[in-house]
């Protein structure tokens, strides 16, 4: 049923909608729509209430407002004192706008109304009931709409009505709300109402969700910040004002800090999470605690820029060290090769030499040149693969290895890392360390390697790694396998006086508070210490000579005997007393059945003095002097070949079953052992039975086998250095060993005969006096 009605004011609406049966105070402000009002009052007629599309539009058009609008009556009028009116409007019926008149001062229109019908058929009541439970839900959930308010609209009985007053109080937009006002067919009215209905349910559900999580969460958070701060304020009554959770937090910036990879950091920040769970009295919170101040105490990323810098490395080895000069150039091969490519891993050195020959020093010289740190771990004695790996954090007291310990010393990811001693390992049933050291010292697998407490892998490919051996022999083939070793043989006479003037003296006498005025040095007082107070490769008895004068030294400026001490070779012996060792050629005459061997022993070259002793008997054997089994069998095959030189040796076939043989090496408390005293042991028999004396100027070295050939030895240069030490003017060598000469210091090349066989028959010939 639809109504015309004419000339009727129009009064837009901004942000606002009037359905009809709707009573609502507007404050109304421009003067267009004040006149529209005034004239509706003057003549108590009608005003139609429409919307605008845009409520930021001061002076709408036609095209700017809404055709559905309602009609309503004025019930009241109030007039502000700022100007703006403020109305009662009551809605009564819903219209579309046909036609527009333009006024002097305001615009009115012509609708055509539409009342709802009242006639209510069984669907009707149904979607009016439906409609009633989801409004009584909502109004429940919303918590917004009154119980008087929902009793109201509970009593209501026109379809219609129902439908306007129930979008009234729903939270719709502007826009939404004027669908609802355009649908003008009553059911269809009821039916949108119960979509918006369920979804408005839908969304308050959702809502409550939420607030209910974040209560939750609130309520979690204020209860751990009531805990933390009641924590707080019993450790500050304990008197720990900090407390654990002052260390957590520090903790936890230290692990953001050290730059460790993401999965490890994961690892240490759930092991800090359970630390702070746990109470502070429990044993498993001083374990965690120890477990992540290691992870944060090591370097993860932490790295010092290597200074590649040939020349000024060079200085500083030639600084610290006299000689060495192969040493030396290995190193400055390497520098030279990381200038170039700047990705070389660091190679594996092993430097192996006696003691005292300044392997260890070298190794801070190669991390002073590189301006890397230095570090050093000791393995000698080290018998149980824990040291290495470290203990698992399941035992008591567990801490890391010694790598990861030395890594966290060091401070960086890549120092000069020095493995003092690896030779001195051994294994028992506490497992093998040696075998531990294969992962640490194989460029392919050191970037993963696993400390059994630290559990996460470390990159140890970045560090550069050197060892230090007295002998290579008791180490386990693999793990030489990995190291480039460079040998040290020992110093030169003149390499010992140029150490003891530039090194040993000045830092001894530093250390005995001793000046240059108080105590002057002769070279030839040097060179007596060496000669008759040290039998040594290295250096360090030597410097604990010069230490034992400079104590002397001492002791007479302070008493204020002298105010200055001159030693040379007269004043050398009051002062350290008499020779120790006798220097010069090992015999002072050459004897019968006495033969000069070259030795290899781990601390250098040394000289044996084999000797040979026949006497009347039934062809006994006898071999004393702690020999090995090695020397024994070599013993034998030299018996058997000189056996074999019987005509030669102008002897009757049974002189050896007529005679005993005594093989004697002195020093019998030292043991020996080696594949070098053959051709030695064969001159000094055929010496004996021949009765023809030995060159005592001459050395030897070599195996033989049963047809007399002399076979290729080891270690020539420290067996070189001990015959110069000795005072031996010529060596015999095997041939094969010819290759090796290169080696030996070229002023002891320059000082020694070097003989080279290949035949025992050779040897015999040189060494005899009057030949063989």
């Amino acid at each position: 049923m639809s109504e015309m009605k004419e000339n009727i004011p129009l009064l837009p609406l901004r942000g606002l909608l009037v359905y009809p049966s709707m009573v609502l105070h507007i404050d109304v402000g421009r003067d267009r729509s004040v006149a529209a009002l005034e004239h509706a009052m003057m003549n108590e007629s009608y005003i139609f209430l429409t919307a605008q599309k845009d409520m930021r539009v001061e002076a709408p058009e036609k095209e700017d407002l809404f055709k559905i609008g309602t009609l309503a009556t004025v019930k009241q009028m109030l007039k502000l004192p700022n100007g703006t009116l403020r109305i009662l409007v009551e809605g009564v019926s819903r219209g579309a706008i046909k036609k527009y008149k333009e006024e002097s001062d305001f615009t009115t229109v012509t609708v055509e109304l539409s009342e709802d019908l009242t006639y209510k058929d069984p669907e009707t009541e149904a979607l009016m009931r439906t409609l009633l439970v989801y409004f009584e839900k909502y109004a429940k959930m919303s918590k917004k709409i009154t119980e008087e308010t929902i009793e109201s609209v509970v009593d209501i009985t026109e379809p219609g009505r129902l439908a306007d007053v129930i979008a009234s109080h729903l939270p719709l937009k502007v826009q939404e709300k004027q669908e609802v006002l355009a649908i003008f067919n009553v059911k269809k009215r009821l039916d949108n109402l119960i979509i918006r209905l369920h979804d408005e349910q839908e969304i308050l559900d959702l809502e409550k969700k939420i607030n209910n999580k974040v209560k939750q969460a609130m309520e979690r958070t204020q209860k751990e910040y009531y805990l933390r701060e009641q924590m707080k304020a019993i450790q500050t009554e304990l008197g720990d004002r900090d407390g654990k959770m002052g260390e957590i937090t520090e903790l936890r910036k230290r692990i953001d800090a050290v730059g460790m990879p993401e999965s490890t950091r994961k690892v240490a920040l759930k092991e800090l999470d359970r630390y702070e769970k746990l109470p502070a009295a429990s044993a498993e919170s001083g374990v965690i605690r120890n477990y992540v101040e290691w992870l944060v105490s090591i370097p993860w990323s932490e790295k010092t820029t290597d200074r590649i810098d040939i020349v000024h490395a060079e200085e500083i080895l030639n600084r610290d060290h006299d000689g060495l000069e192969k040493v030396k150039e290995r190193i400055l091969e390497y520098l030279s090769v990381r200038q170039l490519t700047n990705t070389l891993r660091g190679p594996i050195l092993c430097l192996a030499g006696p003691p005292g020959v300044g392997k260890t020093s070298l190794a801070r010289s190669i991390a002073e040149s590189l301006d890397r740190k230095f570090v050093r771990v000791s393995l000698g004695g080290v018998r149980d693969e824990s040291e290495i790996r470290g203990h698992r954090r399941t035992y008591v007291g567990a801490m890391p290895g010694r790598i990861i310990q030395g890594m966290k010393k060091a401070g960086t990811i890549n120092p000069v890392f020095l493995l003092d001693e690896i030779d001195k390992m051994s294994n028992d049933f506490r497992g093998d360390p040696s075998a531990a050291m294969l992962e640490v010292l194989d460029p392919e697998q050191n970037n993963t390697f696993s400390d059994h407490y630290i559990e996460e892998t470390y990159d140890l490919s970045n560090v550069l790694f050197v060892a230090t051996a007295n002998d290579l022999s008791t180490i386990p083939a693999p793990l030489l396998d990995r190291m480039e070793v460079i040998s040290i043989a020992g110093y030169t006479e003149l390499e010992k006086t140029m150490i003891a003037t530039n090194h040993l003296a000045p830092k001894q006498m530093k250390e005995h508070g001793l000046k240059k005025a108080q105590l002057v040095l002769k070279e030839e007082a040097i060179i007596d210490i060496i000669r008759y107070y040290t039998r040594e490769a290295g250096v360090r008895g030597l410097e604990r000579q010069i230490a034992t004068m400079c104590r002397k030294v001492a002791k007479i400026v302070v008493s204020g005997e002298k105010k200055r001490v001159t030693i040379n070779v007269k004043t050398l012996v009051d002062l350290l007393g008499k020779h120790r060792y006798r220097y010069g050629q090992a015999e002072e005459e050459n004897q019968i059945g006495v033969a000069t061997g070259l030795a290899y022993t781990t601390v250098g070259g040394d000289t044996l003095q084999i000797e040979v002793s026949l006497t009347p008997g039934k062809g006994k054997i006898q071999l004393t002097g702690k020999l090995g089994d090695v020397m024994k069998e070599s013993a034998q095959t030299a018996l058997t070949f000189v056996r074999s030189l019987t005509k030669r040796l102008g002897v009757d076939a049974d002189f050896f079953d007529q005679h005993d043989l005594h093989i004697h090496v002195p020093e019998g408390a030292v043991p020996k052992d080696g594949p070098s005293a053959g051709i030695t042991m064969a001159t000094a028999i055929v010496s004996a039975i021949t009765n023809k004396p030995i060159k005592r100027e001459v050395g030897m070295t070599g195996e033989i086998t049963l047809r007399g050939r002399v076979l290729p030895i080891g270690g020539l240069k420290e067996k070189s250095l001990s015959a110069h030490r000795a005072g031996l003017t010529t060596v015999i060598l095997p041939k094969d060993n010819e290759r090796d000469i290169d080696d030996i210091p070229e002023v002891i090349r320059e000082q020694l005969t070097f003989k080279l066989v290949s035949q025992a028959e050779e040897v015999l010939e040189l060494a005899l006096d009057g030949g063989f």
